[in-house]
């Protein structure tokens, strides 16, 4: 039997919001390019394979998750994160929130929100000018939604997109997501 490491994690001890730069948190698990659909496995602290997209098919950007929130489907809140180029599963990228695709998520006859944000890394030269979902390319959140259709049809699941909102709904749905982490914490 292992024991369980005394020692502090840090995924699960970063805030949302950096305290000083007021910058979104991000980790990503799954990188821009990847086939591979990566989870942070909070018993583990480690993030490990959860599924392989079939051929031809791999994430259009950095996937991930904010730290210390909970979206209404139990996980932490997900987001997308324009970058110029991939990152690396755990990698900490600083950003800024510019929209969200509002979605519904179905699955055995079962349907709640699986909302994604979406975000612009601070660090990207590419897509510093961006602050909003309407300076991107409509074609570009056209084919963000057509890749979560049909990844989740792909596994069964059906994802349909109700509106796209900006920056200030994302950042509100953060908030919300705070707040049911720190309700489930706390209990």
């Amino acid at each position: 039997m292992v024991a369980k490491s005394s020692r502090p994690n840090v995924f699960e001890q970063l805030e949302a919001f950096d305290s000083a730069s007021h910058n979104l948190n991000t980790i990503i698990d799954t990188p821009k390019g990847s086939r591979n659909k990566y989870k942070y496995k909070e018993k583990q602290g480690l993030f490990a394979l959860h599924s392989v997209l079939p051929a031809g098919s791999v994430f259009p950007f950095n996937f991930g998750y904010i730290p210390s929130t909970l979206a209404e489907d139990g996980d932490p809140v997900d987001v997308l994160v324009l970058l110029d180029e991939e990152t690396f599963t755990g990698c900490l990228v600083p950003s800024r929130l510019i929209g969200v695709i509002e979605a519904e998520q179905t699955e055995h006859g079962k349907t709640e929100r699986n909302d994604r944000l979406i975000a612009v890394a601070i660090a990207s030269p590419h897509h510093q000018a961006i602050h909003s979902l309407d300076q991107l390319d409509k074609m570009i959140v056209d084919e963000i939604e057509h890749f979560f259709i049909s990844y989740n049809s792909i596994r069964g699941k059906q994802f349909k997109p109700i509106r796209r909102a900006d920056a200030e709904q994302a950042k509100h749905l953060v908030q919300e997501g705070m707040e049911r982490f720190q309700q489930s914490h706390s209990s």
